[in-house]
C-alpha cells in the first residue's frame, strides 16, 4: 500500500515527527555510562503516553521478527544494527548506540532513528556515523515530485560506497503514513531512473545503516535483534519526510 496524504494529514505528521525528535534527543542527552537498556525503553514508553502517542513497536510481529517486538523503542549496541530488543545492559564508555523509534499520534507515523557513542568516541566510529548521516542528507536533497526511488537509493548508495562500507539491501527505508512500514521500499543502493516516482503528499522514512567490513547480518537468539556477521561495528540514520512541490520537508528534525 502506498498512501498519498493531504495537508492536513500532513500537518499531523509533523505533530509527531516533532515529538519522535524531541523522545530521541532527550534520550541521547540522559544516556550515559551505566544507563540500562531497559530504563531508556521506560523513558520512551513514558514520553509517548504523556504526549497521547501509541506504540509502532509493542504489538509489532512481523514474519521476519519473533514477535510481538513488546518493547516502545529499539536500542541496538556496538554490532547491532537494527531492531535491537531492549534487555537488562547497562551502557559502557565506548559504546555505540542506536536509536530508532516510531510512534503514531492522531492517527499519522513517523519514524526516526540517531546512532550516537556514549562516553569516549573513537574516530572510526564517529567517521562511520558520519557516513550514515551524510547518506541521509544526499537522498533527502534529491527526494522531489517526479524523481524516482531509485535516485534516492543511489544518492545512499554511493555515500557509503565511497566511504568505504558494503552495503546491504534486504531492510531500508519505506513509506509510512497511518502505519508505520508501507511501500515502497528504499533499499540502500539502486540504479537512478528505476522504480516509484515520487508524488507530492508521500511520507517517507529514508534510513541509511552501515557495517564497517560486511554486508552480511545475523540475527539474535532474541529473534529480533540484527547484528553484523563479523561483530564490527554498525550505525544507523533516519528521517521521516514528506514530500511537496518544493522538495522533501523533514518531519523529524530536531529543534
Amino acid at each position: 500500500m502506498i498512501e498519498i496524504l493531504n495537508q492536513a494529514e500532513i500537518a499531523r505528521g509533523r505533530d509527531t515527527g516533532a515529538l519522535v525528535a524531541t523522545i530521541l534527543q532527550t534520550i541521547k542527552e540522559r544516556s550515559t555510562v551505566g544507563t540500562n537498556l531497559l530504563e531508556i525503553d521506560g523513558w520512551a514508553k513514558s514520553m509517548m503516553q504523556a504526549a497521547g502517542a501509541e506504540s509502532c513497536y509493542v504489538n509489532y510481529a512481523p514474519a521476519f521478527g519473533r514477535g510481538p517486538f513488546g518493547h516502545y523503542i529499539c536500542t541496538s549496541v556496538n554490532d547491532a544494527v537494527l531492531h535491537g530488543l531492549p534487555h537488562d545492559y547497562a551502557l559502557a564508555d565506548g559504546d555505540l548506540l542506536t536509536l530508532d523509534l516510531a510512534i503514531s499520534k492522531a492517527g499519522i507515523v513517523a519514524d526516526s532513528a540517531i546512532s550516537f557513542v556514549v562516553g569516549t568516541a573513537s574516530a572510526e566510529d564517529l567517521a562511520l556515523i558520519d557516513a550514515t548521516e551524510r547518506a541521509l542528507a544526499a537522498a533527502i536533497a534529491v527526494a522531489e515530485p517526479g524523481v524516482k526511488m531509485g535516485n534516492i537509493s543511489y544518492a545512499i548508495g554511493a555515500v557509503l560506497r565511497d566511504a568505504g562500507y558494503p552495503i546491504n539491501t534486504e531492510f531500508g527505508g519505506h513509506g509510512v503514513g497511518s502505519t508505520m512500514h508501507q511501500d515502497p521500499h528504499i533499499p540502500n543502493m539502486g540504479r537512478p531512473g528505476r522504480g516509484y516516482k515520487l508524488q507530492a503528499g508521500l511520507l517517507l522514512a529514508i534510513e541509511p545503516w552501515a557495517m564497517v567490513d560486511t554486508d552480511k547480518l545475523v540475527t539474535d537468539a532474541d529473534g529480533w535483534t540484527l547484528r553484523s556477521a563479523t561483530g564490527c561495528r554498525t550505525a544507523h540514520s533516519e528521517h521521516t519526510v514528506a514530500i511537496s512541490a518544493s522538495g522533501a520537508e523533514i518531519l523529524t528534525l530536531a529543534k
